[in-house]
C-alpha cells in the first residue's frame, strides 16, 4: 500500500448560477486567494450533501432548494495529505446574497470572470461544473 497520501482533506465546491451569471466569493485569505465557489470542508457528523447545503447557507446567505453532483476534483496537498472536493451545482435557491468572513459574495456574468483575480484551479472547477 502507497502511504504517500495518508490523509483526505474532504470538501465541497458549490455552483450557484442563475442564466449567464455565477456566484463567487471574493476571498482575500492569503491561503486561497481570488474569485472562488462556496463551500468548505465536509464536519466531523455531517454527510458531504449536508455540508454542501450548510457551507452555501453560511458563505452566501442562500437557502439552496436542491443541488445536483457534477464531478470530484482532487490532488496531492501538503505534508502527505489528499484534497478531495465533491463539486455540485444549483439554479434551485432563495433568499438574498449575504456577504461572510469568507469575503464579498457577487453574481457576475460568466463573460466577464477573467477581468478579475482567480483562485487556484478556478477556470479548472468552472469548466468541470459546466459540462456536468
Amino acid at each position: 500500500m502507497d502511504k504517500k497520501y495518508q490523509k483526505c482533506i474532504l470538501t465541497n465546491m458549490i455552483l450557484i448560477y442563475k442564466e449567464d451569471e455565477i456566484l463567487v466569493v471574493d476571498r482575500k485569505k492569503e491561503d486561497w486567494p481570488g474569485l472562488t465557489f462556496p463551500g468548505g470542508h465536509v464536519e466531523n457528523g455531517e454527510t458531504i450533501i449536508e455540508s454542501v447545503f450548510r457551507e452555501a447557507k453560511e458563505e452566501t446567505g442562500l437557502e439552496l432548494l436542491e443541488v445536483k453532483p457534477c464531478g470530484v476534483f482532487e490532488r496531492p496537498w501538503e505534508a502527505g495529505s489528499r484534497y478531495i472536493a465533491f463539486l455540485y451545482k444549483s439554479n434551485k435557491f432563495r433568499g438574498a446574497i449575504k456577504s461572510s468572513k469568507e469575503g464579498e459574495v457577487l453574481f457576475l456574468n460568466r463573460n466577464d470572470i477573467n477581468k478579475f483575480d482567480l483562485s487556484q484551479d478556478f477556470v479548472e472547477l468552472l469548466n468541470i461544473m459546466i459540462e456536468n
